[in-house]
């Protein structure tokens, strides 16, 4: 018989890993050319990403003392379950498989292909001589080949997986800091590129733009929450899962301010507009073309961190789903030997093969940034009934300013986004309410008595 439950092997250390992994991704290195181009500000774009930031954190408090109080599997889906319905449960870890992790997985390998050729833009005619497939369709050939790679990795077993996890994560580290450092030491550039003729107007138009652009921003930020994915397999849970939120978190929002400020001294804010690739860009004006090259090699790779990142937490909500009877059976199947649940990561892949497939980048990340804006906001709001039921096992500091912080900005956020871009929006309110039916089916099969014997 298959082992069901999973095993704490986890410390502060690799969790703190796969936490910084998970927000450090596919969005600092190609979201700042699209908020350019909405903005058209650098300094209001710069000080979105501080706002961005302490939004993300307020959100890592609560979800601290969230996850301190059901060290499980699952994450929000976990929270808001037994907060207050199974059902807005169901809906978050649908959204999860459908756009939470499947979408970043296929986003961090569209962005790692695009980086790789614009590294090697004549690797695929050495790979495939005399090819007939475009640019577009090899760059999409590459990145289900990488998810296949890190979905059999991960497969064989979250220690194995957090020892790879943690290579890549200083990896990323090391070439986001050298990155900052090298480009104020060394690169060209000038803090004139600050500067701008035009005053930016406070007026519903650029509101709009303002909560499409916090969305990219939460977007790239997103995976604050991450460790609480991971409960079961978190040794200390009520000290290692709101620490390692705390540090990653502030972490990663130093270096996130640090490295637009380094994108606004190298690229005058006309040349960033709508620029994906933005980071091989500012390497190139600050370094020269020959360090452009190698820069999106680095960046290409380090988008692994966040790719393996996403393949090892996505799979523990379907299997706490599964585990409740809320989904597939044998999505709850843990392997015998590498104590992972294989069958969740096998379809989580499956998806995000799919959705390489069939979506370009931007579209994806358009659809998938108020998407992840929904859940966490309800998840926040659970902390007042935790507090009221007196059911926090460890009361962290700022309550309830940073809680109320975060559901009122998300809530902003999204309605601006939505008067901005309503069809996109549209499509993900409609991707959560297609759950709907799919959860009281799963409820029905759950309470028939001939298959509960």
């Amino acid at each position: 018989m298959l082992n069901k439950k999973l095993e704490r092997k986890l410390g502060l250390f690799p969790v703190t890993n796969i936490v910084i992994a998970n927000i450090i991704g596919a969005g600092i290195f190609t979201t700042t050319g699209y908020l350019m181009g909405f903005l058209q500000n650098p300094q209001i774009m710069l000080l979105l990403w501080v706002a961005g930031g302490i939004i993300a954190f307020c959100g890592a408090i609560a979800f601290g003392e969230l996850g301190a109080a059901f060290p499980e599997a699952g994450g929000e889906y976990v929270f808001i379950s037994k907060l207050f319905h199974p059902l807005p449960g169901f809906l978050s870890g649908w959204l999860s498989l459908i756009v939470g992790f499947s979408a970043p997985i296929a986003a961090s390998a569209i962005g790692f292909s695009k980086y790789f050729i614009w590294a090697f833009p004549h690797f695929r005619n050495t790979i495939l001589p005399g090819s007939i497939l475009s640019v577009e369709v090899f760059s999409k050939l590459l990145a289900v080949i990488i998810i296949v790679v890190f979905v059999l990795i991960h497969a064989r077993g979250v220690l194995l997986g957090a020892k790879v996890q943690n290579g890549l994560t200083l990896l990323k580290i090391l070439l986001v800091v050298g990155l900052i450092a090298a480009g104020f030491i060394f690169g060209k550039g000038s803090f004139n590129n600050l500067r701008t003729e035009q005053t930016f107007e406070f007026n519903f138009s650029n509101w709009k733009a303002i909560g499409l652009s916090l969305m990219y921003i939460m977007f790239a930020y997103s995976g604050w929450n991450s460790s609480t994915y991971i409960g079961s397999e978190i040794q200390n849970p009520r000290k290692v899962i709101p620490w390692s939120l705390f540090i990653s978190t502030g972490v990663v929002m130093i270096l996130y301010v640090l490295l637009n400020v380094f994108f606004v001294y190298a690229i005058p804010a006309l040349q960033m507009t709508s620029e994906p690739e933005i980071g091989a860009l500012a390497a190139g004006k600050a370094f020269g073309e020959t360090t452009e090259w190698i820069v999106s090699l680095l960046i290409s790779f380090a988008l692994f961190s966040s790719l393996s990142a996403f393949v090892i937490l996505g799979p523990r909500v379907y299997y706490k789903m599964a585990k409740d009877g809320y989904f597939f059976k044998s999505i709850a199947v843990i392997h015998p030997k590498y104590k992972v649940p294989t069958n969740a990561i096998y379809l989580q892949g499956a998806i995000a093969v799919v959705l390489v497939l069939s979506g370009t980048f931007e579209q994806i990340l358009t659809y998938m940034g108020f998407s992840l804006g929904l859940f966490p906001i309800l998840a926040v709001a659970g902390v007042f009934k935790l507090r009221r039921k007196n059911l926090s096992l460890v009361k962290l500091p700022g309550y309830p300013l940073v809680h109320i912080v975060f559901i009122v900005s998300g809530i902003a956020m999204l309605v601006l986004a939505y008067f901005e871009r309503p069809v996109e929006s549209s499509i993900a309110v409609l991707t959560a309410l297609s759950g709907i039916p799919v959860y009281y089916w799963f409820k029905r099969k759950k309470d028939d008595p001939e298959n509960q014997q």
